[in-house]
């Protein structure tokens, strides 16, 4: 399922415009975006938890040359699926 197929899917289910239902996507999406890079943790229930997670810096290794880089640390985004969502799946 790509963005246009869930904006109709969300479209259908709630009854209201494609276009409403794509500005409410986008508003949920940068929603999450804003808190997570406050570093906060966006848990929805019944679906699940959006937080951020620390990598740690470490050597790589050039694919192409076998020479070693040095790979920055990160922040990631990541999700943790909830027991509602878990339940839903299987």
């Amino acid at each position: 399922m790509n963005k246009s197929e869930l904006i109709d899917a969300i479209a259908d289910s709630a009854d209201i415009s494609k276009a409403a239902a794509g500005r409410a996507l986008d508003a949920a999406v940068d929603a999450v975006k804003k808190a997570l890079k406050k570093g906060e943790v966006v848990t929805l229930v019944g679906f699940g938890s959006f937080y951020v997670g620390k990598r740690a810096a470490r050597t790589g290794r050039n694919p192409r040359t076998g020479a070693s880089i040095k790979i920055k640390a990160a922040k990631v985004p990541k999700f943790r699926a909830g027991k509602g969502l878990k339940d839903a799946i299987n």
